[in-house]
């Protein structure tokens, strides 16, 4: 698990005036509430007082109460009253919770999890549909996933899983010498062209000599970060459908992804439905399996698995993964683990760089 990066936090429509909601993500307990402004907020969600648990607190005056004792936090995590002192008390300097950069977009809570200064954070994954002429961005939904983020990933960076997985498709099959794998900035572009159902032949150049455009049939992926992936399936130039899916590691056993659906076919709103049921159904082809997979987590060496011709996006995604340890930015995970329960941790901040006297340890990190 990595820091310096967005996650989703929860859907806008779950996130109201009056309740503070609760988030586990990095296997870490985060608080967003909205401010007087109706602004989403995300904290971290330990009380630097007594260890109370803001989350199960109150919104008051736009500022999250701790359950305990009653201490509120405003958006930046700075605390601006603690109610045994009264009203017109100087407040220590160290009452403070680590706050997050928040985007709301396409109706999900999204926060920069991580210390790095605004110009040097990966971008936010676009909708590049979005309010588009001739596109469709519908069917917001969440899933719940019992097994490991990265697995989840790798799995819809796999060209070579849909033929055995996903049936109810047709029996699509890509064609492996027609991969084309190009590295970003933050992450990876898988490009494969595929078989229709009616083709019998796996080469490319009998599909060509057949009158199949291999460039228009097929499919892509690309993962933005560690978490955040796009998947587009291209039918013809006029049937192109495009799936944008924001992955929220709970912890390393559980998994919520939020995903959006586009297309620029079946433009009215009436096909919304039938083809976000189309889109679960599949999803849940593709649950079935992650769900089962042994070891649940990603193995560390490349000796403990096999990797063959189609497997070339996994060895690229982990690639990247290794380029952001390098960087200090992957969280000790096995550290955590022996010290449950005895230190509460928090994702740095990037106030953490510009100030001091933070009480909660920030996480441990992976020594590069």
């Amino acid at each position: 698990m990595y820091i310096n990066f967005w996650y989703p936090v929860c859907l806008s429509e779950e996130l109201t005036a009056d309740e503070p909601l609760r988030a586990t993500i990095l296997k870490l307990r985060f608080v967003a509430f909205r401010d007087d402004k109706g602004e989403a907020k995300v904290l971290s969600d330990t009380c630097v007082h007594r260890g109370g648990t803001l989350s199960k607190g109150k919104v008051v005056n736009g500022r999250v109460a701790c359950p305990y004792h009653g201490w509120q936090f405003d958006g930046t995590g700075v605390c601006r009253h603690i109610p045994v002192l009264g009203d017109d008390a100087k407040l220590p300097k160290r009452a403070k919770v680590d706050g997050y950069p928040v985007i709301e977009r396409y109706g999900i809570v999204f926060a920069f999890l991580g210390d790095l200064p605004e110009d040097q954070r990966p971008p936010l994954m676009e909708v590049n549909e979005w309010e588009q002429e001739g596109w469709r961005v519908s069917g917001l939904v969440t899933l719940d996933l019992d097994a490991y983020y990265e697995r989840s990933v790798e799995n819809g960076l796999d060209p070579a899983h849909n033929e055995f997985v996903h049936n109810s498709q047709g029996n699509v099959r890509f064609i492996p010498e027609s991969v084309v794998i190009e590295d970003q900035d933050w992450g990876t572009y898988v490009g494969v062209g595929a078989i229709p159902p009616d083709k019998g032949t796996t080469k490319l150049e009998h599909l060509r000599k057949d009158g199949v455009d291999d460039s228009s049939f097929g499919a892509s992926s690309t993962h933005v970060g560690p978490n955040t992936l796009i998947t587009e399936i291209r039918l013809s130039s006029e049937n192109t459908f495009v799936q944008y899916f924001w992955e929220q590691p709970i912890d390393e056993d559980h998994t919520r992804i939020f995903f959006i659906n586009a297309r620029n076919c079946m433009l009215e709103p009436e096909s919304d439905e039938r083809l976000l049921q189309i889109n679960l159904r599949v999803a849940h082809e593709d649950v079935a399996i992650v769900e089962e997979l042994h070891p649940v987590r990603t193995p560390e060496s490349s000796t403990k698995e096999i990797l063959v011709t189609g497997d070339e996006c996994i060895g690229h995604y982990r690639k990247h993964l290794k380029s952001w340890e390098e960087r200090g930015w992957r969280m000790d995970m096995k550290k955590m683990r022996t010290e449950e329960g005895d230190i509460a941790y928090a994702i740095p901040c990037p106030d953490r760089r510009e100030s001091k006297g933070w009480v909660i340890d920030s996480v441990p990190l992976v020594k590069s």
